[in-house]
């Protein structure tokens, strides 16, 4: 099964995507992590994404999509994909429909005041990189880390004027895959408003998926 995942910061694409990568046998491939690996791994495309990135420029389509097709090609993705990030703009959807299409795109459905709370109460330890929220997963005492005592950070993405320039520039650029993706009838839905657990199972539910 191809999936590519669609959906705002704070939807919980990844969540379920650690969880389908397991009970579907397939992996889940991150566009971040494709340009950390091919930048630490010094490849041709690589070296190419380093000196982009550290110009402060964004990493143009053909560059990506040389990435993404090169990752695709590896013998873990026989029986499948799950792609988080990639298409972010229709050219790169039509690059990836000349090449591997995709079988379903996922929609992951969240409005902005949602994304607000989740995102804005995150706090991060700047020491080992741990997770809390203040409402949802708060730590055991307020502001400090329940496993190495550091103080609790509020990352830069989290602050809500950040978080607001995030989804506007979401929005704009997802708006035309939606359609795009529509016309194909190969778009579905998600509810990522409830809990974890039952987004999961709404994920798992969809026609076609069945862990293995």
């Amino acid at each position: 099964m191809k999936l590519v995942f669609l959906g705002p910061p704070g939807a919980g694409k990844g969540t379920v995507a650690e969880r389908a990568e397991r009970d579907l046998a397939v992996p889940h491939v991150s566009t971040g992590e494709i340009f950390r690996a091919a930048v630490k791994d010094q490849t041709p495309l690589g070296k190419r994404v380093k000196s982009v990135i550290e110009s402060g420029a964004l990493v143009p389509d053909e560059l990506t999509i040389e990435l993404v097709r090169e990752r695709l090609l590896r013998g873990d993705t026989k029986h499948g994909w799950i792609l988080d990030g990639f298409p972010r703009t229709v050219p790169q959807a039509d690059a990836l429909e000349s090449f591997d299409p995709p079988d379903k795109v996922v929609n992951f459905e969240l409005d902005d005041e949602a994304i607000l709370e989740r995102l804005s109460g995150r706090r991060t330890c700047p020491a080992c990189g741990r997770t809390f929220h203040v409402k949802f997963m708060p730590p055991a005492k307020e502001g400090t880390c329940d496993s190495c005592g550091a103080a609790l950070i509020i990352r830069e993405d989290d602050k809500v004027e950040s978080i607001r320039r995030r989804l506007a520039a979401y929005r704009a650029q997802t708006a035309p895959l939606i359609e795009y993706y529509r016309d194909k009838a190969r778009l579905v839905a998600v509810d990522a408003s409830p809990g974890a657990e039952a987004v999961y199972a709404a994920f798992l539910g969809l026609p076609g998926l069945s862990a293995r």
